[in-house]
């Protein structure tokens, strides 16, 4: 059995090489490694999050189960939301045999992708859901000309 044979430029045939293939896929798998383990060097967590744009409003929605409200911060910088707190490992009587939730410092910031007002900026914690909701920046509202 013969190996397939690819079509290069100007038309010519080469032979298909699997290694440098897979040599190309192993240089790039190390690269995504090497990012991960920069990404796993940073202490914390990212939450789940979800952002909605109103007419009026940013709404962004984290899932921050655990966490109490003294350990939440809320700033807004500019159109950048930053929310940063801690999710405290509760007292343990028992030993754990497994463990699968997160614990210690999240981080999560977002740039809003317009202007938004400094005053109004709403933040409740119900349920392990953190509500943030971010005003628009005032702006005209469009109005209507008469055509005389």
């Amino acid at each position: 059995m013969t190996a397939p044979i690819r079509q290069r430029n100007n038309d010519a045939l080469t032979r298909w090489n699997p290694f440098a293939d897979l040599n190309q896929l192993a240089s790039q798998m190390e690269r995504l490694f090497q990012n991960a383990d920069e990404l796993k060097q940073l202490d914390g967590f990212i939450p789940l999050a979800d952002i909605e744009e109103t007419d009026d409003a940013y709404v962004v929605e984290l899932e921050l189960p655990g966490v109490q409200r003294k350990d939440v911060n809320v700033e807004l910088d500019g159109n950048r939301l930053i929310v940063t707190g801690e999710r405290k490992e509760r007292e343990r009587k028992g030993v754990i045999r497994r463990r699968t939730r997160t614990v210690g410092e999240f981080r999560f910031e977002v740039v809003l992708p317009n202007e938004v007002a400094d005053e109004g900026v709403e933040a409740t914690l119900d349920e392990g859901v953190l509500t943030v909701r971010v005003p628009k920046a005032g702006r005209e509202q469009p109005r209507r000309v008469e055509v005389k």
